[in-house]
């Protein structure tokens, strides 16, 4: 079997079930087959898209390239101390490397449960989830450079994390493939219960002193009511980062709309809700020919069957438009667009 293959349709490799079709196709399970295919002629003569779990990213046509799949294995730890080190590789399902940790008492990526895609996703994107971000755990990461092959470890600081973004999304965007991740964690949690409903879930419940298991379960009970199963409807979780506005913005934005949830963000920042701001909008639950919203979370674009991209895109915009001409807000997407 060659490793690069042609004229693959993407459907069951993107969460949002659009069917388009790879010129070239290769999935990648060893750093041996990744250097094969970065010496390849292939990848030299044509365009490139390196593929993790397919649950961040929304095809609006066929692409005239090749296109990686990231499904390198393998979770290892080393203690030391306080202080677990633990190396995955950047095919490992995300929610299977938190399942993991949480077995083995390694506390850190509890309040990350649930999140779609896979490890080597994770610090490009700088994934976060109730006032937990990536970059609270990440140590560093190793990488190949595409035009090169050749191998180079990123430390925190080199990775220049943001909010849901990262060097690799910017100045380096394009020019590495991370083959795995080595994340910091810990032996005794420094548990954080203050964002979103883990608190009210958490006292629902009757658990006054929770674990990591207990903040992990509640998290994924959390998301589960929220969020749309890809399997059962396409979707790629939340379509729209949550917007950073300056005090001044936010108290212009508040004196209107008296409700409006937010919590603080760096610098002086105040982030808002998103998905409040699409809902204001009328956008909840609204189906548009075969996409829409999802009934429970307005920040959740789906695929009812048969949506294309373009329509999906298309519905996207005129979300955008409705929360810029209601509150003077403009969205960013946070689903990579092809």
């Amino acid at each position: 079997m060659p490793l690069i293959k042609k004229n693959i349709d993407l459907k069951p490799y993107n969460t949002f079930g659009i069917s388009v079709r790879a010129l070239f196709f290769a999935e990648i399970f060893t750093e041996q087959e990744l250097q094969e295919v970065l010496r390849s002629s292939t990848i030299k003569e044509h365009k490139l898209f390196v593929l993790g779990g397919g649950s961040n990213v929304l095809f609006t046509e066929d692409f005239e390239g090749l296109v990686i799949k990231m499904s390198i294995p393998g979770i290892s730890y080393k203690v030391n101390g306080d202080h677990i080190r633990v190396e995955a590789g950047a095919g490992v399902v995300w929610n299977e490397l938190v399942n993991y940790c949480v077995k083995h008492n390694f506390a850190g990526v509890e309040n990350l449960s649930l999140i779609p895609g896979t490890v080597g996703a994770s610090p490009i994107q700088n994934i976060g989830a109730y006032g937990v971000e990536l970059k609270d755990v990440f140590e560093s990461c190793r990488a190949y450079e595409i035009s090169t092959g050749n191998i180079r470890n990123f430390n925190h600081e080199e990775c220049h994390f943001g909010y849901r973004d990262s060097i690799f999304k910017n100045e380096l965007k394009g020019k590495y493939i991370i083959s795995s991740v080595t994340f910091k964690l810990m032996t005794v949690a420094q548990l954080n219960t203050q964002y979103g409903a883990i608190q009210t879930e958490l006292a629902l419940r009757n658990i006054s002193e929770p674990g990591i298991a207990d903040v992990a379960k509640v998290v994924a009970d959390i998301r589960v009511s929220k969020l749309p199963d890809p399997s059962t409807i396409g979707n790629a979780g939340s379509f729209f980062k949550n917007p950073i506005v300056t005090n001044t913005e936010f108290e212009r934005v508040k004196a209107l709309f008296k409700d409006l949830p937010h919590y603080p963000a760096e610098a002086g920042m105040v982030k808002l809700a998103a998905g409040w701001l699409i809902e204001q909008c009328g956008f909840k639950g609204r189906v548009v020919g075969e996409t829409g919203t999802w009934k429970n979370q307005a920040l959740v674009l789906v695929n009812h069957g048969a949506a294309t991209g373009s329509e999906v895109y298309s519905f996207s915009e005129s979300i955008i438009d409705a929360v810029y001409t209601k509150f003077g807000v403009k969205l960013e997407r946070e689903v990579n667009i092809l």
